[in-house]
């Protein structure tokens, strides 16, 4: 998808900053730009517009305001900016929690607008592809584990050695074209209900 055809939702209350970032945008070759004034019902708007990216631009954020974006923002996957006049090192942790990708504090010029919206789509890019990684390391630990449980059954139930015992997970995945996590899962659940 072209930088131009990114669908980029402005969420602002005041229309003379919503105005500013919109320039901004505009100058930087993107058109398909909504703006809304209202941060209420903005979750059925996403829903139904699927922006790829949301900038979020607050004045003056009160705790039940930033709340209510940080909720939505951890459902939302996508790049989000945010602009705010005054910095709050509690404020500025929780969006990076939320999910926020860049939070810009005191920095709302257009000319600013493209680079950082650049940023905030790196970033979170990087942040997706972390979370991939932990997520398929965190799976291959739990299949290694079962794994191990599954060695150690057949060890015990048959007298094999370890070296045995994995040889024969292998070699029924291979037979019953499935991957060993699978096989093991199986006999470590036959095993349970055996016992």
């Amino acid at each position: 998808m072209a930088k131009s055809d990114l669908t980029i939702l402005v969420i602002d209350e005041n229309a003379i900053r919503a105005s500013i970032i919109e320039e901004g945008l505009n100058e930087a070759g993107h058109s398909n730009v909504t703006i809304i004034h209202e941060v209420n019902g903005v979750a059925r708007i996403i829903e139904t517009q699927q922006p790829d990216v949301i900038i979020i631009d607050i004045e003056n954020p009160n705790r039940d305001m930033m709340e209510h974006l940080f909720q939505l923002t951890r459902t939302v996957s996508r790049p989000i900016a945010m602009f705010v006049d005054r910095s709050d090192t509690a404020l500025i942790e929780s969006a990076m929690e939320a999910g926020v990708s860049a939070y810009v504090v005191d920095g709302l010029k257009k000319e600013r607008v493209k680079s950082i919206l650049d940023m905030a789509g790196s970033r979170f890019n990087a942040f997706s592809r972390l979370q991939r990684e932990l997520a398929e390391a965190r799976s291959a630990l739990e299949e290694r584990k079962v794994v191990e449980r599954a060695k150690g059954i057949l060890m015990k139930m048959r007298g094999l050695s370890e070296e045995e015992a994995f040889a024969l997970l292998r070699q029924t995945a291979m037979n019953e074209k499935k991957k060993m996590a699978e096989i093991a899962q199986s006999l470590v659940t036959a095993a349970g209900l055996l016992s």
